[in-house]
């Protein structure tokens, strides 16, 4: 079954490939209009998934990333439109130049080929990562999680039908239904036809993929995020930002795990922001100190630091300075996104410069780390990686490049 998906996938993205950007922007406002036209069909799918998750006892922010509602899937639709909206970058000339004997070299977009897609939870994906991709001129493969089977299912049919009555052609979206793992280890081994492997979903997931996969691999996903406030910054604003980070959606990627909190500060603000936190849901561990300014507070592990909550949970440290603070960041932190709360310009500078992180904040949430935040449209995760891409992978980065290389009759010497 995986091969002939993968073996019609291929076949589509020789297709794809050679479409204007006019004809994949038709597609696109079709498979906007079908999502639009099907909505209660999805959200009858999406229903099942969820009483199934509810009566697994599935904790309220993984719950949350699972349901589909009339505005999610608004969004969906939006984020179809909006991606249709965006400049085309295949055939883009990135350089262009004239060797001395004549050859002219260019270096220009091309579309991937195929994508492979494995994640968990969030049945949008499966909407967005279409979408992106038909747009960069690729085919994808889709394997979401056993627990959104059923909304995968009927999103990608709703797609695949759209495509149907354009030039894009049906098996440029394919969804594997089947939510054994046996099958999605088989994807990973199809390099033959699969020309990326994008994770998105928890750490396990991800080191999973890495560890089995055949096909080059992106990492995304797993974000051990910090806010670190310095002993001058704005407290009030500090509050704020952190609340924000961490508890407007604490099941995603972007939200704040960890808080860092300079020691000058510490005994006057830890009540503070403790108390807030608190009356926000939000279970507080923290550090020995922090533990001996507010007894209650449970003692942080070791293992805490390591740990991508995606709950509302969230850990605090105190340290001497700025720089004990970016060392326990670059240590315990997943390269995703990192903030630091500060009036001082030149420690702000220290702190985006010595960070090693997709995304690095000065005075601002890290919810922002997000394709659409960012001004580049949906994004089909966020890259932890440093080859090819990094932080949002928009269109732009389910590209690759080739050289096209125009001569007269030149040989070498």
């Amino acid at each position: 079954m995986i091969e002939e998906i993968c073996q019609k996938a291929k076949a589509a993205s020789v297709k794809i490939a050679k479409l204007s950007a006019d004809q994949k922007n038709v597609a696109l406002y079709q498979m906007a209009n079908a999502l639009e036209t099907n909505v209660e069909e999805i959200l009858a799918a999406n229903l099942v998934d969820v009483k199934v998750a509810k009566a697994k006892n599935v904790k309220a922010p993984l719950l949350d990333r699972l349901t589909l509602d009339q505005k999610k899937i608004q969004k969906m639709i939006n984020e179809l439109r909006e991606v249709a909206t965006l400049t085309d970058p295949i055939g883009t000339i990135l350089s262009s130049w004239t060797r001395p004997n004549g050859l002219i070299i260019s270096q220009i977009r091309v579309p991937m080929g195929v994508v492979g897609v494995i994640y968990e939870s969030r049945p949008n994906v499966t909407s967005d990562a279409a979408g992106i991709c038909v747009k960069a001129g690729n085919a994808v493969i889709l394997r979401g999680g056993s627990d959104a089977l059923q909304s995968n299912i009927v999103i990608g049919d709703v797609l695949r039908t759209a495509l149907s009555s354009t030039d894009v052609p049906v098996d440029a979206i394919q969804v594997i239904n089947s939510p054994e793992r046996s099958v999605a280890e088989e994807l990973m081994t199809m390099r033959e036809y699969i020309d990326v492997l994008v994770p998105r979903g928890g750490t396990d997931l991800i080191k999973t993929v890495i560890e089995k996969s055949k096909i080059p691999v992106i990492e995304t996903g797993t974000g051990n995020c910090h806010m670190y406030i310095e002993a001058d910054a704005d407290i009030e604003m500090a509050t704020s930002l952190i609340i924000n980070a961490k508890t407007q959606r604490p099941g995603v990627c972007n939200a704040v795990e960890k808080l860092l909190l300079h020691r000058k500060i510490a005994k006057t603000y830890i009540p503070k922001i403790v108390a807030e936190l608190q009356n926000n849901n939000v279970q507080v561990r923290g550090d020995k100190e922090t533990c001996q300014i507010i007894p209650t507070v449970k003692t942080a592990t070791d293992q805490d630091w390591y740990t991508e909550y995606l709950d509302l949970i969230i850990s605090i440290k105190v340290v001497k300075d700025i720089s004990e603070a970016i060392a326990h960041i670059n240590k315990y932190g997943t390269k995703h996104s990192e903030t630091i709360i500060t009036s001082d310009f030149k420690k702000a500078t220290q702190f985006l410069q010595e960070i090693d992180a997709a995304a690095v904040y000065w005075n601002a949430s890290t919810r922002f780390t997000d394709g659409n935040q960012f001004g580049l449209g949906t994004e089909i995760g966020i890259s932890t990686q440093k080859l090819h891409a990094r932080g949002p992978m928009s269109i732009q980065n389910l590209t690759t490049t080739k050289y096209v290389i125009l001569g007269n009759g030149q040989i070498r010497n």
